[in-house]
């Protein structure tokens, strides 16, 4: 079966599988009962077209109104334009002077010639009521009116489903309504036969079985809707940051209005249509929206930003316009909230399960029920009777077909693919409650198997509150240990050192400190500015004074290619200079000169370079992060167009920042080994740095290697090979050496886990089986590439998915196991009874309640199974593990062969065992048989919840689910046994009976035991 479901059912990949894999499989089900709730949780294939299309429309669209656009501005350069555009009464008395689709037109079409009209962007802010420094008033009464005059930022989706939509689709089943048929034929016939209300038992049973089928189902799968939404809702959650009443604040995209100062920084991603009003080397990735991966630039003279695209190089404020469902982006998402998901290998796989078994199973029907009648036939022959049918043959018949189709209902496992989907619901808002929030439903298998994470080092391994406490100024290094002790070392500072220091801080700087609505100095930005500028408010500086005597004309924002952030002031004198700083080795190769303890500027030499190296070393060997400022005075020939220098700058100081390891990293580094599962630090920080923490947390070995990026990048194909199944450790590595160690091992054929949190790590986490985005320090572009988002960046969290991810994978191999062996036995003992004796011993009401047992409850109860922490004691599954094992085909044939025996043995000495005779004996002998069935399965379930080990009891009571569905269970069995017999075709049985059954169920339990004992083959 396996090699079967591998040629087959394997071209679906964890993640980017192409519509051709997705569209081959679905044709490979061929025998479906209820494609509704087969393909509920796969990927809408033809939604998909649709916003690809749309995609298409909009690159053609957005291309024709940038060249109408080009030719306007030189059209109208000079000229005095006029506008017959007139405001809306509607508009005037809310307070504005532009209406909804004005506005809408002049971003959408980057109608360059009405935005001249209207006045330019800060005449758009005028008519909006808004001020681009202070942003718009947030009383009440204001913001309702903007609500109603322009929408609200949010995108139309399709209603939710209600409960009675899935007991709709529930009844979808062919094989329920083939069997509401016979049960509505039974009906008639057996009233005009028999009369009200003895003759209509038969087909009332069946309608209440196939009631209580859909009814449990439709419950089952209503939840799980409700779970997916939840979790969709939580994956939607974006914050920004705008200027409101004149505070910075963070607020959720979906509470934007029209009218917001919006601040944009790399990686962001534009939350609605608006209007470039000042910023920096601003690039736009408008693929999302156009298809188009060509980054454009956005400056004054091309000032249209479009919701839904990426921020990917630079940093600016933008004016929001149009909101919601009046942007290409609002009805882009519209139709994408249609597509779903793409399905996951394990859904794809046990959909081929279900198919094959559908098919063994649907053959056994034609077979029994060509068996029944031919019996039924011969009887009929030897009687004499063939050519006179009357009414209880007519019923026999029906009941024979019954059976056939209630056979079909019972071996099709239509819940196989569903219990992959409850598995993961389940997995996914437990996660979420343990800080992973899952963006892509088949990371939460594929994580199961993880054999590699490569993890980034600063706020995953490391808190990330970053503080300086070394630093090297003016020659000499100070400890900066708290308000006092710095200002005391400020002092010592000479004045003009001082100076260009705080000047190189507050300007040089991707951060803010402002003042908050209580009056308390906050600071805004990543970890590491929020050391700095914590560092230049300690030595006495005024952020704000610093940056309102200061003209930044051009700025290069930090990326992790260059690891430098550079800004160029114009001086007051006349003249510019350029304020660098980044990675301490970098930047230090460019310096040629360096201030000196009296803070004068001196050339650097041998000496004073080897001593500078040598702090840096010495701070790294501390597992401090070193940092090197240096600005350079280039006179007054630059230009905002030209590129910032790269040498003959002065080293202003080296400062060493404390980012102390997470509680508990050293723990979970160690559990992962246990379990089988390389972890790899690759960092963009100093080798010494990354040393000192990667031995510190238990990631770097004896055996291990610790490399740097450009010695990684010179290495050849053969050396690599060799080479990375050794390394530990990367240190000042760009993303692609992180793409590249990635794709190296998963050509080895480990499957990956990569962390990632600033843009440029995307295409790392895109290529990894599985990308981990960081959600408190990781940009909106690399957690649109990721496919778990690590809610609180801390690496135990890391560890905890990956015990459910494998977790996931044992319960669904429980689940099919435990649903294959009431497969085998319920065909098999149909199928021979009608062969041999003429009739079925399970009825179809019998066979309905059975395959609620193995397909919802089933599911339920061993689907759920919290993950224990033996789970990583165990090897990974990796990439070429078989899902239905060797060890899972002993249990299930093992059992399988015992239940057979169990009923075979009562089906033939049944009657002489328990004494029965008498007109009834046929009956109680079948309910015998559909109790000891019942309770095989009962113990059978219990034995399931471990594979391989012989205790199955432990943990038990913990898991509610798991004996809510046992007492549900064994409940609902003695009610009908002893109360539905008239309905389900039993008799009542006596308390020796039961207990015998119990015993013969429970006997299942040591013969498991005994199973597991022997050894099996590996896969």
């Amino acid at each position: 079966m396996e090699s079967y479901l591998n040629d087959n059912f394997s071209d679906v990949k964890p993640k980017n599988s192409s519509e051709e894999a997705l569209q081959r499989w679905r044709k490979l089900c061929g025998i479906v009962k209820n494609r509704k709730r087969r393909f509920r949780f796969t990927a809408n294939l033809s939604k998909r077209s649709e916003a690809d299309a749309i995609r298409s429309s909009n690159h053609e669209k957005f291309r024709v109104a940038v060249l109408v656009s080009q030719a306007a501005l030189q059209f109208i350069q000079g000229l005095t334009l006029s506008s017959d555009y007139t405001v809306l009464e509607e508009v005037k008395e809310a307070g504005f002077q532009i209406c909804a689709d004005e506005l809408g037109s002049i971003v959408e079409d980057h109608d360059v010639k009405k935005l001249r009209i209207h006045g330019g962007v800060k005449s758009i802010a005028d008519k909006l009521s808004t001020a681009i420094d202070n942003g718009i008033s947030t009383s009440e009464h204001l913001l309702n009116s903007r609500m109603k005059i322009y929408g609200v930022n949010k995108f139309a989706e399709s209603p939710p489903k209600g409960f009675w939509v899935f007991v709709w689709e529930a009844l979808q089943d062919m094989t329920l309504m083939i069997l509401a048929v016979c049960a509505l034929v039974s009906l008639v016939v057996g009233i005009i036969m028999e009369g009200w209300p003895k003759g209509a038992h038969d087909g009332l049973g069946i309608v209440a079985s196939i009631l209580l089928v859909v009814f449990v189902t439709a419950t089952s799968d209503y939840k799980q809707s409700l779970q997916f939404k939840d979790l969709d809702r939580e994956k939607k959650k974006i914050t920004v940051q705008v200027t409101r009443n004149g505070f910075r604040q963070k607020i959720s995209i979906y509470d934007l209005l029209p009218g917001d100062i919006v601040h944009l920084s790399i990686g962001d991603q534009v939350p609605a249509d608006g209007l470039f009003i000042s910023g920096f080397s601003v690039f736009i990735n408008e693929s999302s929206l156009t298809g188009e991966s060509e980054p454009v630039n956005v400056n004054e003279t091309n000032p249209f930003l479009l919701s839904g695209t990426k921020v990917q190089d630079g940093s600016c404020k933008m004016l929001v316009t149009t909101v919601g469902m009046r942007t290409q982006w609002g009805k882009l998402m519209a139709t994408l909230s249609e597509g779903g998901d793409d399905e996951t290998p394990l859904q794809v796989k046990l959909n081929g399960v279900a198919t094959i078994i559908g098919k063994i199973g649907l053959y056994f029907a034609v077979v029994t029920f060509a068996v029944l009648v031919q019996g039924l036939f011969t009887r009929k022959l030897l009687e004499g009777t063939h050519w006179v049918w009357s009414g209880d043959d007519a019923m026999k018949m029906l009941e024979c077909f019954a059976v056939a189709v209630t056979i079909v209902v019972v071996a099709v496992p239509e819940g196989l693919p569903l219990a992959v989907t409850l598995s993961l619901a389940f997995a996914m808002k437990k996660m979420m409650n343990d800080k992973a929030l899952v963006r892509n439903l088949a990371a939460c298998e594929t994580m199961g198997s993880a054999t590699n994470i490569c993890s980034d080092k600063t706020g995953t391994l490391t808190t990330n509150r970053m503080t300086v406490v070394k630093a090297c100024i003016c020659g000499e290094i100070k400890e900066v240990r708290s308000s006092k002790g710095t200002s005391s070392f400020g002092f010592a500072i000479p004045d003009s050192a001082l100076g260009i220091l705080i000047q190189s801080i507050f300007n040089n700087t991707s951060g803010v400190v402002v003042v908050s609505k209580e009056k308390k100095i906050e600071i805004l930005g990543t970890p590491t500015e929020t050391a700095l500028l914590e560092l230049g408010l300690l030595l006495g500086g005024d952020f704000q004074a610093v940056r309102q005597s200061s003209n930044i004309v051009k700025v290069e924002p930090f990326n992790s290619v260059k690891k430098q952030m550079a800004v160029v002031l114009e001086l007051p004198d006349g003249g510019f200079r350029a304020l660098c700083k980044g990675a301490s080795e970098i930047i230090l190769a460019a310096c040629d000169k360096v201030i000196d303890s009296n803070g004068e500027v001196i050339p650097l030499n041998e000496i004073s370079i080897k001593r500078l190296e040598d702090t840096i070393e010495q701070f790294a060997s501390e597992a401090l992060r070193t940092l090197c400022l240096a600005y350079v005075d280039i006179g007054s020939e630059f230009s905002s167009e030209g590129p910032i220098p790269i040498k003959g700058y002065t080293c202003i100081a080296i400062v060493g920042i404390k980012d102390p390891l997470r509680p508990g990293v050293k723990e979970s580094v160690a559990i992962c080994r246990s379990a089988g599962i390389t972890v790899r630090m690759v960092t963009g920080d100093n080798i010494n740095t990354a040393k000192a923490i990667a031995r510190e947390c238990g990631i770097l070995t004896d055996n291990g290697i610790a490399i740097e990026g450009p010695e990684f990048r010179e290495k050849s194909e053969e050396e690599l090979r060799e080479l990375i199944p050794r390394i530990q450790v990367m240190a000042r590595s760009s993303p692609l050496d992180k793409h590249t160690l990635v794709k190296h091992l998963r050509n080895t054929l480990e499957v990956v886990a990569v962390t990632g949190d600033g843009t440029n790590d995307a295409p790392a986490l895109h290529e990894a089986d599985i990308g981990l985005a960081m959600g408190i320090s990781g940009t909106e572009v690399a957690k649109e590439s990721a496919d778990i988002i690590i809610l609180d960046d801390n690496f135990s969290t890391i560890v905890t998915v990956v015990k459910w991810g494998r977790s996931v994978y044992v319960n669904i191999q429980k689940f099919v196991q435990f649903q294959l062996t009431v497969n085998v036995v319920a065909l098999i003992v149909n199928f021979y009874s009608a062969c041999l004796t003429g009739n079925a011993p399970l009825s179809a009401v019998q066979l309905l309640w059975v395959n609620m047992i193995m397909d919802t409850l089933g599911a339920l109860a061993l689907a759920t199974e919290p993950p224990t922490d033996e789970l990583m004691k165990r090897l990974p599954v990796g990439r070429k593990g078989n899902f239905i094992s060797n060890v899972m085909w002993r249990n299930i044939l093992g059992q399988s062969l015992y239940q057979f025996v169990i009923i075979w043995y009562l089906q033939t000495r049944g009657k002489t065992i328990f004494d029965l005779d008498g007109p009834d004996s046929d009956l109680l002998l079948n309910t015998l048989i559909f109790n000891s069935f019942v309770f095989c399965q009962v113990f059978n379930e219990i034995s399931s919840r471990e594979m391989e080990k012989i205790n199955v009891f432990k943990g038990l009571l913990k898991n509610y689910v798991f004996v809510a569905v046992l007492a549900c269970t064994v409940f609902f069995q003695i009610v009908i046994i002893q109360f539905l017999g008239e309905f389900a075709n039993t008799s009542p049985l006596s308390l020796r009976q039961w207990f015998v059954c119990i015993i013969l169920g429970f006997l299942g339990m040591p013969i498991s035991a005994a199973l597991k004992m022997i050894p099996v083959g590996s896969n």
